[in-house]
């Protein structure tokens, strides 16, 4: 009950008159399906504004569901082209990239759901615990993945910034200037961002610590819903001052 009341507030950052529609989308993880199914209700809530469309992708496009691959793929070549887009890097994204560099790490990436990136580009073959060979699978992925899938990957922006909302994979680390966040924060930071009441004005938007249904405050709006295990795929819809949700079913 207090958090539906809290969630009623005014909102003390709306987005500037005349700026994009904007769609935030949550924590992919490899769901294709819920990709595609998202989109289209986007596509379809989209059809009456006539001003310009911003897609801003959280991070977290891959591991932990079926097809990361397939996800990075429909990113590159699948949006509608009536819609700017804005890629962010998530924490898995920079266990992957580090991953291709750092091989040694293979095992906490793998822990982590990598694994199943790895099966999505293809590579089926030694995977298993103690045997693992991981810079042979390193260099075998380096070797499989499109030249575009490792550009896109390469490119992944940070943060992304419209007027009152700050756009980030996992968060800010409170008290600290925007120009003076550390990368790992805002691809990692959880505890203390969580806990945060107030960011100097601003209202982030972010993934990365899932929620059973997107988190409305003034300050922070949540919107990964576990999709890889729960079936739902949220966005955020930032309109003027008006902030609702589309997602996918559960």
């Amino acid at each position: 009950m207090l958090r539906r009341l809290f969630r009623s507030r005014t909102h003390a950052t709306p987005q500037p008159a005349g700026a994009a529609r904007i769609y935030a989308i949550g924590d992919i993880h490899g769901r294709l399906d819920l990709l595609r199914t998202l989109c289209a209700r986007i596509e379809q809530d989209a059809a009456d504004h006539a001003g310009p469309c911003t897609l801003v992708f959280l991070g977290d496009y891959v591991d932990r569901g079926p097809d990361s691959a397939g996800v990075i793929e429909f990113l590159l070549s699948g949006i509608d082209s009536r819609f700017d887009t804005v890629f962010l890097k998530g924490n898995h994204e920079d266990l992957w990239k580090r991953f291709l560099d750092e091989p040694e790490i293979g095992p906490a990436w793998f822990d982590t759901g990598g694994v199943m990136t790895v099966v999505s580009y293809g590579i089926r073959e030694g995977l298993a615990g103690q045997s693992a060979d991981f810079p042979a699978i390193a260099a075998r992925l380096r070797a499989v993945m499109p030249p575009a899938h490792q550009a896109f990957l390469d490119g992944l922006a940070l943060s992304h910034r419209s007027g009152g909302y700050l756009f980030a994979h996992a968060g800010i680390r409170p008290r600290v200037s925007i120009d003076r966040q550390d990368p790992q924060d805002l691809m990692w930071i959880r505890r203390e961002f969580l806990n945060a009441e107030e960011f100097d004005g601003l209202c982030v938007v972010h993934g990365h610590s899932q929620v059973t249904e997107a988190i409305n405050l003034p300050h922070r709006i949540a919107v990964d819903t576990g999709a890889y295990h729960s079936g739902r795929l949220t966005c955020v819809v930032l309109d003027g001052e008006d902030r609702r949700f589309v997602s996918t079913g559960g």
